[in-house]
């Protein structure tokens, strides 16, 4: 027989078990224990597994209440969804929607990625956002952001001549808009819709000669060069070693064995992600023995402190990323015909075109991550003796092309 409301009132609280059940129908039942709650369930079953669904507190959930809840589980059961699952999916969109802000999920999502980034790229994307996002965005909900509407706070970006930084910021939208979408803040990634909205940035390499008389031209030029000895020898470095400018001029003695020739360049001080900033192996550059020379030479002037190029107004810190760019241009190479960063596409396509080193001994000196025919695993050669070689190779190259200007056609 169905209940009464009277019967749910008045069911009587059990003393020698742990709950007791009344039932009503269709699988609805208020279960009461020896505290004196009573509570409502449907009893269900899907895939021939026996679930129960709670439908709330009697008398909170009066009979009426409950037995509409137990048709709208039925109607969800016919429907092949499970009642259970549509009750908890319900509740984590509830707290979802709790904070759905832009700035909220955007906030959310770069407190899950900021761990694993290094601290440039972590700067480089919060700018993103409060720069170019924020100012636009930040109370409304994902939900409720049109296509239209990012598109148009990208084009006020491209207004200021940043193509390239407006790439950027739709890169950081489209990971804040999946991750709304993973969280149960937008029902789509609206950022797709945008595919070829943009005005196209032809991205810009370092200017690099890989012309071996113009190369042979510049190498004189340097090696030429009237500015103090701290410039001089880091610019002579700079194609001899050919890293990335940042780790040159920070160089620090500890790290540089001369008797050994070899630069032992820190992980931390590497272009790398942050776990590889601080879990990675370092950097190893043999020196060539015109490298060595030039260190020797310069120790007398710095080697009393710890930066190998010191900056002028504090020897603890190395001279600034503008120092060498200022030398090129009063040489007359500006940034159009040579950077230093561009050293490192000039020594890689030499290396490469006319000493015919193998790619995977040039890359490990590049320090780039090389990856196996699958795209997954990196090789981790080290390649140490043979990168010797050929950085002494290329260093003799160097030479005779600043002599002849004729190219060294094997290595030693």
């Amino acid at each position: 027989m169905p209940l009464t409301d009277a019967q749910c009132r008045n069911a009587p609280i059990p003393t020698d078990r742990k709950q007791a059940r009344y039932s009503d129908a269709g699988g609805l039942y208020l279960q009461v224990s020896p505290a004196g709650s009573r509570r409502w369930f449907w009893k269900y079953r899907l895939g021939g597994v026996e679930k129960q669904l709670a439908l709330g507190s009697y008398p909170t959930v009066g009979l009426t209440a409950a037995r509409k809840a137990r048709d709208a589980a039925k109607l969800e059961k016919a429907d092949g969804r499970d009642p259970v699952q549509a009750r908890k999916l319900a509740k984590l969109k509830a707290v979802a929607v709790a904070s759905d802000t832009f700035k909220a999920t955007a906030l959310e999502w770069f407190g899950k990625h900021e761990s694993r980034w290094s601290t440039h790229y972590a700067i480089r994307e919060k700018r993103n956002l409060e720069k170019d996002l924020f100012p636009y965005f930040a109370p409304r909900r994902v939900a409720d952001i049109e296509p239209i509407e990012l598109l148009a706070a990208l084009r006020r970006v491209e207004e200021r001549g940043a193509l390239d930084v407006a790439g950027r910021v739709l890169i950081t939208a489209r990971a804040v808009w999946r991750y709304a979408v993973a969280t149960a803040r937008a029902p789509r990634d609206i950022t797709a819709d945008l595919k070829g909205a943009l005005t196209p940035h032809k991205k810009r390499h370092f200017a690099a000669i890989t012309d071996p008389d113009k190369l042979g031209d510049l190498i004189r030029v340097i090696r030429g060069y009237q500015g103090g000895a701290i410039v001089r020898t880091a610019l002579q470095l700079a194609p001899m070693l050919f890293q990335r400018p940042n780790e040159l001029r920070g160089a620090a003695w500890a790290e540089i064995d001369l008797d050994a020739a070899l630069w032992t360049v820190p992980a931390a001080r590497m272009k790398r992600r942050k776990d590889g900033k601080e879990n990675g192996d370092p950097h190893l550059v043999p020196l060539p023995r015109q490298a060595v020379d030039l260190l020797r030479k310069l120790h007398p002037l710095t080697g009393h402190g710890v930066m190998v190029f010191p900056g002028e107004r504090s020897h603890e810190r190395p001279i600034s990323d503008n120092t060498l760019r200022a030398a090129l241009l009063t040489l007359g190479y500006g940034p159009t015909v040579q950077t230093v960063h561009g050293f490192r596409a000039t020594a890689r396509t030499l290396l490469a075109e006319v000493l015919e080193v193998d790619p995977l001994v040039i890359e490990a000196q590049l320090a780039h991550a090389v990856k196996d025919v699958n795209g997954k695993a990196y090789n981790r050669a080290t390649y140490l003796k043979q990168r010797a070689d050929m950085m002494q190779s290329w260093c003799d190259y160097l030479d005779k092309l600043a002599i002849d200007v004729i190219p060294l056609r094997t290595m030693a």
